[in-house]
């Protein structure tokens, strides 16, 4: 589908009319300086930004009108500077006035090949270790003799040896070489993928039941979230945001990523598990008997071997009348297609898909002939196409019941933007920060945290007359203990 002459509120109108949600709630919507052009970029990224924040923050307000049975929608405010502020906020945030550390590794990035360009992603030492193996090089080996490995290598070749290895490599493509491959075809049109796999009753369960006046709209929501990175914890966060009790499970034999962990950590509860331990694992699985969203960010299937896929686990809430569940995926490629196994990030994405070679183009760029976006936008979009599905799926829920399955991927969020065109190389930029400083300090807020004093981007939603943001600031993975509230 061609939405190149969409404005954001075109996009807000589609999104929301093509996941079947009442028309009569966009009326709420209030979007200031919608269709400035922000960031240097040729894609419209302030334009998702601002129509993904204000879709989910809409499903937020919807939601809080039925459990409180209101006759009325709360308007909706997301400004276009703050949500693209949003969409940076890893790099935009400080604890005790100095930025967190760069989570990118010493080899990745572009490399030149025999016949073009790859892209290397190294942020986990798993990863980088892998690379280096398929290489042939030493654990010690650097970028330099990284790239000396990989100047010998056919791009599409060191890119499916990848697969294999365990290390995550792209081949830069353009836009019709991506169209070409059998993947492209099976990615879908639209970013946001909602089925319902069970049925079970209809209704707000009790422990979702009126909260009264202003408390936050998603209070007492209970969302399990295994995940890494940003796409999936953003999802996280910005249901945090909304006032779900966010209880965050990561493993205690996998490295933080501190520059990332931080700023998505904030509103959620943190607790370890390794489920590789028999009890840990049972463990996780009372906690989802408990969840009202089970939100993932790995690969399609890859926790199915642990009894944890969306058709397992709605099956156990079909027995004696149960609430249904919401199943949440986030994953690189999509849940169908040849690539749907594949691992892969925002960069990677960016690099294999055209967006690299076209950003390059409409920048004059030629050496290299890449160029990524100035954010990581697929991944903060797709957070948000996530928490929106998810409360999408919980409408449904209330109103015929059943066990629901969200799926969102990067590829299909790549896939929607590059749909909405891009701007000419003469367009002018007119807003962007690269730090704190020069931020209005309404879209930052500062605050203790077991890190320091931290100082990061505000949520960029405002509902009205409804607490925002989030209550619990970062800790150390693990802090916590998993259970609910």
């Amino acid at each position: 589908m061609n939405r190149a002459n969409f404005h954001t509120i075109d996009s807000i109108t589609h999104l929301w009319e093509t996941l079947n949600l009442p028309r009569g709630a966009l009326k709420s919507v209030n979007i200031p300086d919608a269709d400035t052009i922000c960031l240097p970029s040729s894609f419209k990224i302030g334009h998702l930004a601002q129509a993904s924040i204000t879709l989910t923050a809409l499903l937020a307000a919807l939601v809080h009108a039925q459990r409180e049975n209101l006759t009325f929608m709360p308007q909706v405010t997301v400004p276009v500077r703050h949500a693209v502020l949003e969409f940076k906020s890893e790099r935009l945030l400080t604890i005790n006035g100095k930025p967190t550390p760069s989570a990118w590794g010493p080899i990745g990035g572009l490399h030149r090949t025999s016949d073009g360009y790859v892209r290397v992603h190294d942020s986990f030492p798993n990863h980088r270790a892998a690379t280096k193996k398929m290489l042939g090089l030493a654990e010690d080996a650097d970028r330099e003799a990284v790239g000396r490995a990989i100047a010998s290598w056919k791009s599409i070749d060191l890119e499916d040896a990848a697969v294999d290895a365990g290390a995550v490599v792209a081949a830069l493509r353009s836009f019709a070489q991506w169209d070409d491959l059998p993947h492209a075809k099976a990615v879908a049109d639209f970013p946001i993928q909602i089925t319902k796999i069970a049925d079970s009753p209809a209704g707000i369960p009790g422990h979702l039941a009126a909260a009264g006046g202003t408390e936050r709209c998603l209070h007492g929501l209970r969302v399990l979230e295994l995940s890494r990175v940003i796409a999936a914890p953003v999802a996280g966060r910005t249901l945090a945001a909304h006032g779900a009790d966010v209880l965050w499970i990561t493993s205690p034999n996998l490295p933080d990523l501190p520059s990332i962990d931080r700023d998505t950590g904030r509103g959620k509860r943190t607790a370890q598990l390794d489920l590789n331990r028999p009890e840990d694992l049972e463990k996780l699985l009372e906690l989802i008997d408990h969840a009202d969203v089970f939100l993932q960010g790995y690969r399609p299937e890859s926790l199915a071997a642990r009894g944890l896929s969306p058709a397992q686990l709605a099956a156990g809430r079909s027995q004696d009348g149960k609430k249904g569940i919401i199943c949440a995926n986030l994953c690189a490629y999509g849940p169908t297609g040849p690539w749907k196994q594949r691992r892969g990030f925002d960069s990677l994405v960016q690099t294999c898909s055209g967006m690299n070679v076209s950003e390059a183009e409409h920048f004059g760029q030629t050496d290299p002939p890449a160029k990524p976006m100035p954010c990581q936008a697929l991944d903060h979009a797709s957070g948000y196409f996530l928490a929106a599905g998810i409360l999408a799926a919980l409408y449904r829920q209330i109103r015929e019941g059943g066990s629901w399955q969200v799926d969102v991927s990067l590829a299909g969020t790549m896939k929607y933007i590059r749909s909405l065109g891009q701007y000419e190389a003469s367009s002018e930029f007119r807003w962007d920060a690269d730090s704190t400083e020069g931020v209005p300090e309404e879209y930052l807020e500062s605050r203790m945290s077991d890190f320091g004093t931290l100082k990061a981007v505000r949520h960029a939603a405002t509902i009205e007359g409804i607490n925002v943001g989030w209550d619990i600031m970062p800790r150390p993975l693990g802090s916590d203990e998993p259970s609910w509230l």
